[in-house]
């Protein structure tokens, strides 16, 4: 009996050995950050610190010599920061754009959708922004594919 619970021990115990090893970069490999920033209200407070944690955390790798890859996603009424005709703060994400390479706008197409629907009229989001077909659903695999979630 006590060798069996060494054995399962044992084995449990490299299966977790091998399990932590394979989540972190190997030596050989650059490690490369991500993470996704979330705006999912109408309010340019919360835009212009989202873009605040974006521009801190790629400063802050940038500094360390570490790559990083940062998503600025938007959902709901937080899809306005994306839009065209209504962001509060596209001038600030036309300088991201042309800056900074490693940040990646997207919006919540059901989002987009349902603002065409009720507005009437087709919605354009700011140059480099895309959709993605469900923003909800995006956060989780995007957090389930190990990117960390920021909420401003």
């Amino acid at each position: 009996m006590r060798a069996t619970r060494r054995t399962l021990l044992g084995a449990a115990l490299l299966f977790m050995g091998a399990a932590t090893v394979s989540m972190h970069a190997r030596a050989d490999q650059p490690v490369v950050h991500h993470a996704v920033i979330h705006v999912g209200v109408n309010e340019s407070a919360a835009m212009n610190n989202a873009l605040n944690y974006a521009t801190n955390v790629a400063k802050f790798y940038a500094d360390k010599g570490e790559q990083v890859r940062i998503e600025v996603h938007a959902n709901g009424p937080g899809l306005h920061m994306l839009r065209a005709d209504t962001s509060p703060v596209k001038g600030r994400l036309l300088v991201f754009a042309a800056r900074m390479p490693q940040v990646t706008f997207t919006g919540c197409n059901l989002a987009k959708q349902a603002m065409q629907s009720a507005e009437g009229k087709e919605i354009t989001l700011i140059a480099g922004a895309s959709t993605v077909p469900a923003g909800a659903v995006h956060l989780i695999e995007l957090q389930e594919q190990g990117w960390s979630y920021l909420k401003p």
